[in-house]
């Protein structure tokens, strides 16, 4: 699996998604990042491979604690990938708003517009 795919699968959990809001705020522990949710540590710790193996966070160990890190790299190309089909579709959406300028009837002088409805 490539790189941007394993990026979206790892973001497709909202277990994962919530760890990366929670390192966000700054690096965390194991311990730490199981708090909040109810599931094992040995469940947690596959979320964080998932996580780690998509470049999302780094883990590394502190004496006898185990923390994670966020990767804002990581999501560079998601982000990238994204913004590309956000220009095409802006692009494409400004094309069909002058189009629809261009073609847009015009009233004629003189004759009020019966399909225009004055508010």
């Amino acid at each position: 699996m490539d790189m941007l795919s394993r990026t979206f699968s790892a973001l497709s959990d909202p277990t994962r998604r919530a760890i990366l809001a929670r390192l966000a705020n700054g690096g965390a522990t194991v311990g730490e990042l199981a708090e909040p949710f109810e599931m094992s540590l040995p469940a947690v710790s596959r979320h964080l491979k998932m996580l780690t193996d998509a470049g999302l966070i780094e883990r590394h160990t502190e004496a006898q604690w185990r923390r994670c890190e966020l990767r804002g790299e990581g999501l560079r190309a998601a982000a990238d990938w994204i913004e590309h089909y956000r220009k095409f579709w802006e692009a494409s959406f400004d094309r069909l708003d002058a189009f629809l300028r261009d073609t847009e009837p015009k009233p004629k002088k003189g004759k009020p517009n019966p399909r225009r409805k004055d508010r």
